[in-house]
This record gives structure tokens, sequence and C-alpha cells, in this order.
């Protein structure tokens, strides 16, 4: 059987799709069904679901794999749907989110499309057609369709969690994908549908300050817990006023003092550069003597009470202070330390 060979410019164009190509795009350089089927039975290529073949292996072959981790992942299950139902696919919900660059979405998304007449179709390799009609203005990705941000994160949100429903809404706000003000659209997008109550409570806590789901993650176990943060970045500077860091999430404390924890996930704070330079802006915050500084990483969030409960104590230990300090000046007996109950505090920076 002789060697089957992948046209360049068909290569090219799977990279940019995370490694996928369609049966007509396949059509269109050349590489006939046959072929096709030649490159599946030699295990060269794979059989991404109807009509949409994975080149990853002929990628990595030429010294381009196709990259890997959540973020590749959901963009792929994006584009296995629009390729599979072809140029009328519009990307929906997570997927249109995915493509989007929203983050926040769990690390597996279904695929799934609308069609333009809102039709159906029969659920194929777990790839699923909406019976849908993806409300007009769409967005043009890459030259795929996808349903615009505010239908997109009704249509999300309706289905997640809550904290990743909030994270997705954080981070769509953040990255100026709506604006704050687009968020009671959203609301009344969902409106009528099942899980609309869920999209309205998420807006509800929506704070697009943040610049990570995990950020958005430990702000929500502290306000689940009564303690929601003063502030979110919260710009700490040096003796001449120059802003040296920003605090993920911030607690006043007495005499213009704060807490500040800190939240390093994967990515940007692992690579040993970052470290050092993460090591060397927390030594100068902490020399200015007027921040207390809590670090914690992903694996900390997983166990829900960590957290909140470390900031819970630095604020009674600071609450008992202060009222240590005022019995003091006033010359009464010192107030006894408080019962181990959350301690509440409100207001933002």
């Amino acid at each position: 059987m002789r060697h089957v060979t992948v046209p360049l410019p068909l290569l090219a164009l799977a990279a940019r799709q995370e490694g996928l190509a369609s049966a007509d795009q396949c059509d269109e350089h050349g590489l006939d069904r046959h072929r096709r089927h030649r490159l599946v039975v030699a295990g060269t290529a794979a059989r991404a679901t109807q009509g949409v073949l994975d080149l990853s292996g002929h990628l990595a072959a030429a010294g381009q794999p196709v990259s890997s981790g959540p973020d590749h992942a959901r963009r792929r299950a994006a584009l296995v749907a629009l390729l599979a139902h072809g140029p009328a696919a519009v990307a929906v919900g997570q997927c249109a989110l995915a493509l989007l660059g929203v983050q926040g979405l769990p690390s597996t998304i279904r695929p799934e499309v609308a069609l333009p007449d809102g039709s159906a179709r029969r659920p194929r390799d777990g790839v699923v057609v909406r019976r849908y009609r993806p409300p007009s203005p769409t967005v043009c990705i890459d030259g795929f369709e996808v349903e615009a941000p505010v239908a997109a994160l009704a249509h999300a949100v309706r289905e997640l969690g809550r904290d990743r429903g909030v994270a997705v809404l954080d981070s769509a706000v953040q990255r100026r994908l709506i604006g704050a003000g687009a968020l009671p659209d959203v609301s009344r997008a969902a409106r009528g549908r099942r899980g609309a109550a869920r999209v309205a409570a998420a807006i509800g806590l929506v704070d697009g300050r943040a610049q990570s789901p995990l950020e958005t993650f430990a702000r929500l176990q502290c306000v689940d817990a009564g303690i929601r943060p003063d502030g979110l970045q919260v710009p700490v500077r040096d003796a001449s006023g120059r802003i040296i860091a920003r605090g993920d999430l911030g607690w006043r404390l007495r005499r213009g003092r704060w807490l500040l924890v800190e939240i390093d996930g994967a990515g940007p704070h692992s690579a040993p550069d970052a470290l050092f330079s993460d090591r060397a802006r927390q030594n100068a915050v902490l020399a200015s003597g007027r921040i207390v500084m809590l670090r914690y990483t992903a694996g900390d969030l997983a166990h829900r009470g960590l957290v909140p409960a470390a900031v819970a104590a630095h604020l009674r230990q600071d609450d008992l202070g202060f009222r240590l300090d005022l019995a003091a000046r006033e010359g009464a007996p010192a107030a006894r330390a408080p019962d181990d109950g959350a301690h509440a505090r409100s207001g933002s920076a």
C-alpha cells in the first residue's frame, strides 16, 4: 500500500483548528474519502466524529504538535461540532464561550451547535445539535459562527453550578466581552427557561475585577463564610506611592493595614522566572509593614473551608487587638477573645 501524503496547506489549516479538518476541507485539498480511510487504517489519522478527521499525529510528526491543556480541549470540542455540521452551524453556550476566550468553564465541555433554522439533529459521537435558533447577530471567530456573548452566557450559566457560573460571568466582564451594565441583559435572555433563577443568582455575585476563576472561587468561599472581601486587586504602594503589587483579595485591618490573599494557579505563577519575581514582589510588599499576606494554590481551594478559616482567624485576632488597644486607652477591662464564629465584614475598596 502506497504511503498517503497529507497536503501541507491542509496540515496548516488543521493546525489552526486544533488538529482537525472536515471532510469538505479534506476534499478541497485533494485528500479524498479513500485516502482518508487509508490514513485511519494506517493509524496516522483518526476519526474525531462523522465527517471530521483528526490529523494531530501528522502535525506532531511535522514538528507542529497540537497544544494540550483544558483551554485547547474546550476549543477542540467546539470545533468538532462546528466542522461536523458545516458552515451554517453556530457554536452555542459553553462552546461559544470557549471560542470567545472566556475562563472558568469545566475542563471538559460537550460539543454543541445550533442551526440557523432552529432544527435539531440526532446526537452522534457526543455532538449535540440544539433545537434552538441562535439570535442575531452572531460573532465570526476564525471563520466560524459563534453565538454572541450575552446569549452564550445566558445559555451556559443556566447549566453550570453557581461557582462556575459566577466565574464565567466574572471572566466575560473582566475581558470586556460584555460590560457590567449588560448583565441584566443576560438575565433577561435566560428568563422563562430552565435554570433562569440560577443565572439571576450568579449575576448578583459578579465582580469583573477578578483576574482568574481561582480568585472567583476563593472569593465565593469567603462570601459563603460571611467574610466578603473589602477589595479585589488591592493596590500596595511603596514609600514613594508607587504601586508595587496588587493583592487578589483584601480585608482592611486596623491602623491602615491590609490582610491580602493571593491565589497562585497553574500558568504564569508556575514558571521559574515568575516564581522568583513573585518572591521579590512579596518581600517588597511585606517590607512595607502594612501588609499581612496569605498565599494559596488551586489545590488549597479544593478544601473548601481552608481559606475562609485562615482569613477569619486573622480578622478575629485583629479585632481582639483593636479592642485591647481601646480598653488600654479608656482604662477599661480588656475584652475577651471572640468565639469561633465567622467574623462578618462587608464593604469594598
